[in-house]
C-alpha cells in the first residue's frame, strides 16, 4: 500500500528519512521531483514526463523492469545522468526495440539508458503510466528543476499496520516540521492509495450494475420483439401449419420448426450486434488511447446468450403453433 503526500513549496520541507524512521509501519519513502521535456534519439522525438526519484520508488510501488537495471545508490548520490524508460517512450523512440546501452537527450541533457520498465497501461484516471522517464532525484533537481523542491512523497506501509494510523502519524510529523500550530490549516495534502482504490472499486461496481441493468432491459425488450414477430408469423401461417399437421406432422416437429426460426432470428441479431460493437470499439480505441483487444470467449458467450433469448422468447409462439387443431387451422383464412 502506498500513500502520497503532496506538499506546497515551503522553507522547511519534511525529509523522507524522517518519515521512514519516526513513523511506525512505514517500510519505504520515495521522494519525487518531476518535470516534462522532449526526448530525442536519432531524429525521433517524444514529449514525455521526467520523474526524478530514489531507488525506494521501486519498493513503494513494485514496478518490475522488462530489461536492464535500476540506478545504484552511487549513481543516485552523485546525480548521474542515467534513465529508465517507460514502454510508451520506448515505442516512440526505439520502435519497440531494446534501448539498453544507448544515449538519448532530454531537454538538451544527455542520458544513458540503463533500463526498460514493464508495461502498465492506462492508470485509474485515464493517464498513460508508461509515458514516463525515470531518473535519479538529484539529477532531475540539479539539471532540470534547478531546486530541491519535491513534487510528492510516496510512502510504503506495512499491511500489518492500519493505514489510518500511519496517515495520522505522517500528518502530525509534517505539521510539526512545518510549524503548523493550533487550528491552522495544513499546507499539504495526504492521499491514501488504498482509499482511492476502494472508491474506484465502488464506482466500477456501480457502473457495472447500471450497465448490467441496461443490458438486461435491452435483452427483455429484444426478446419481446422476437416473440411478437413469431406470433405474427404463426398467425399468418396458420393454414400452412394445418396442412402440415393434416398430412402427418406431429406437434413436436411444428414446435421445433418455429423454435429454430426464433433462435435463428435471435442469433442473426446477435451476430449483427457483435460486428457493430467490434467496429465501434476498433474506431474508438485510438481516440481513447486504449488497446483494442478481442476476447473470443466473450464473443462466444454473447452469441450463446442471443441463442438463449431465442429459445426463451420463441417457445411460447412455437408452443402455440404446435397446439393448433388441424381442422381449425385449415379453415383459417
Amino acid at each position: 500500500m502506498a500513500a502520497a503526500a503532496r506538499a506546497r513549496p515551503t522553507s522547511s520541507r519534511p525529509t523522507p528519512i524522517a518519515i521512514r524512521d519516526q513513523i511506525a509501519g512505514v517500510t519505504a519513502v520515495a521522494a519525487q521531483a518531476g518535470t516534462s521535456g522532449t526526448a530525442i534519439y536519432e531524429g525521433a522525438n517524444w514529449s514525455t514526463t521526467v520523474n526524478g526519484t530514489t531507488d525506494a520508488y521501486f519498493q513503494v510501488q513494485p514496478w518490475p523492469l522488462a530489461q536492464g537495471r535500476v540506478f545504484t545508490p552511487a549513481e543516485e548520490a552523485a546525480g548521474k545522468s542515467v534513465c529508465i524508460l517507460g514502454n510508451t517512450v520506448n515505442d516512440n523512440l526505439y520502435r519497440g526495440g531494446s534501448p539498453l546501452g544507448t544515449r538519448l537527450r532530454i531537454a538538451g541533457i544527455s542520458c544513458d539508458v540503463i533500463g526498460l520498465l514493464s508495461k502498465r497501461g492506462q492508470g485509474g484516471f485515464g493517464g498513460d503510466q508508461d509515458d514516463v522517464i525515470i531518473m535519479p532525484l538529484k539529477t532531475v533537481q540539479r539539471r532540470f528543476t534547478g531546486s530541491t523542491d519535491l513534487k510528492l512523497l510516496l510512502v510504503g506501509v506495512d499491511p500489518a499496520y492500519a493505514s489510518a494510523t500511519v496517515q495520522a502519524g505522517i500528518e502530525d510529523l509534517l505539521r510539526e516540521r512545518r510549524n503548523i500550530n493550533g487550528g491552522k490549516d495544513d499546507d499539504f495534502s495526504i492521499f491514501d492509495a488504498a482509499q482511492i482504490a476502494a472508491t474506484l472499486t465502488q464506482l466500477t461496481t456501480l457502473l457495472t450494475g447500471i450497465v448490467t441493468a441496461v443490458a438486461a432491459i435491452s435483452l427483455v425488450v429484444g426478446g419481446i420483439g422476437i416473440m411478437n414477430i413469431m406470433l405474427v408469423s404463426v398467425t399468418e401461417r396458420t393454414r400452412e401449419i394445418g396442412i402440415r399437421l393434416a398430412i402427418g406432422a406431429v406437434a413436436r416437429e411444428v414446435l421445433m420448426q418455429f423454435l429454430v426460426e426464433a433462435i435463428a432470428l435471435s442469433m442473426l441479431g446477435g451476430l449483427i450486434g457483435l460486428v457493430v460493437a467490434q467496429l465501434a470499439v476498433l474506431g474508438l480505441a485510438p481516440l481513447m488511447k486504449v488497446d483494442f483487444l478481442v476476447v473470443p470467449e466473450i464473443n462466444v458467450i454473447a452469441f450463446g446468450i442471443s441463442a438463449l433469448i431465442g429459445v426463451v422468447f420463441g417457445y411460447f409462439p412455437a408452443r402455440r403453433a404446435a397446439a393448433l387443431n388441424p381442422i381449425d387451422a385449415l379453415r383459417h383464412e
